[in-house]
Formats: structure tokens, C-alpha cells, sequence
């Protein structure tokens, strides 16, 4: 086949793709992760079922595909926010609140620790912990962040910190989860 006819194919299935896990967004926001199912996406996407069958298997390779997209998304974001202008420590903060929020809304249930065991989930933990750590080095190494203790280490404790904002019932809240976990960084005199 000549390539510009693979090129339209590949971006054909591309475009499919992508909406079914547009669909899937919507269904997830719209019901929670348990109520989505293959009839729903095929319907919502306007394709037919065979034809969903052949790009996902089942709703759990869906929702894999889906989360995966969605992770890669939230760390996008979070990438931005460090690379915005301001001090490191100012960065920092900006990203554990984002952080923060994104734990707060996160879907909950034995599907979501299905969905949390992946291997896409591991890469975005590195990716985040990496982002972090170079954050906090930064900082520590312009004296506004504690230098007595590895950034590693550091990076762990925001992380494992900010995992608290899951069971947080606001924003506000969130925001003085941030503050006492980022006190912590803080230079002791």
C-alpha cells in the first residue's frame, strides 16, 4: 500500500481511539468507573461493538487505556506549572498543590487499585518523584529549603504527605495540607 494511504489509516484508527476514550472520560465523570461498559462507549462514540471489540478487548483494557491517558495528562500539567516562572520554592508549592488536588479527586474502589497497579502508573510515579526532587534540590541548594536531609528523601515525604488529600472534603483544606507539608521542607534555625 502506498504510504500516504498507511498514514490515513494509522491516523483514522488514531481518531477512533482517541474518542473512544473521550467517551470514556464522559462515562467516567458522568457514573464513576464501575458504571461504564463496552455498550455504553460503542453507543456514546457511535460506532458499532465489533467495531470497539477490535481496538479493546474488554471494559478493563478500556479503562486501562483511558487511565493511562488521563495520568499522562496530570503529569503534563504538573510539568508546566514547575517550568513556570518564580522561584523554586514557589514552583514547588504550585506543583504539591496541584498534586494535592488531583489526589483529592481521585476515583476510589477495587477498580481504581486495579487501574493503580500498572506498569504506566510506576513510570508516572518516577516521572513525578524526578520532577519533585529537582524542585527540591533547587531550592535546597538556594538555602529556602532544608539542605540536611537527601531531596530524595524529602521528595518522598511530600509525596506520601499529599496522598493524605484523598480523604480531604475541600480545596481549602488541601491548601493547608500543602502549607504544614511544605512548612516541613522549611530550614530549621
Amino acid at each position: 500500500m502506498p504510504k500516504l494511504w498507511n498514514e490515513t489509516i494509522d491516523a483514522h484508527r488514531q481518531a477512533v481511539r482517541e474518542a473512544i476514550l473521550d467517551t470514556t472520560t464522559e462515562l467516567v465523570e458522568g457514573g464513576g468507573l464501575r458504571s461504564v461498559t463496552m455498550s455504553q462507549i460503542a453507543e456514546k462514540t457511535g460506532i458499532g461493538r465489533a467495531t470497539l471489540y477490535k481496538y479493546f478487548s474488554d471494559v478493563e483494557a478500556v479503562l486501562l487505556a483511558w487511565h493511562e491517558r488521563h495520568i499522562q495528562v496530570h503529569l503534563h500539567h504538573l510539568a508546566k506549572i514547575a517550568d513556570q516562572p518564580g522561584s523554586a520554592v514557589e514552583r514547588l508549592g504550585a506543583v504539591l498543590a496541584a498534586y494535592a488536588e488531583i489526589a483529592r479527586r481521585r476515583h476510589g474502589g477495587e477498580l481504581a487499585v486495579v487501574l493503580h497497579q500498572g506498569e504506566h502508573v510506576s513510570h508516572a510515579e518516577h516521572h513525578l518523584a524526578q520532577l519533585v526532587q529537582g524542585l527540591i534540590a533547587e531550592a535546597a541548594e538556594s538555602g529556602d529549603l532544608r539542605g540536611d536531609v537527601p531531596p530524595a528523601e524529602l521528595t518522598q515525604y511530600c509525596l506520601h504527605a499529599l496522598t493524605a488529600a484523598g480523604g480531604l472534603p475541600s480545596k481549602s483544606a488541601v491548601g493547608r495540607l500543602v502549607d504544614v507539608t511544605l512548612h516541613g521542607l522549611r530550614p530549621h534555625a
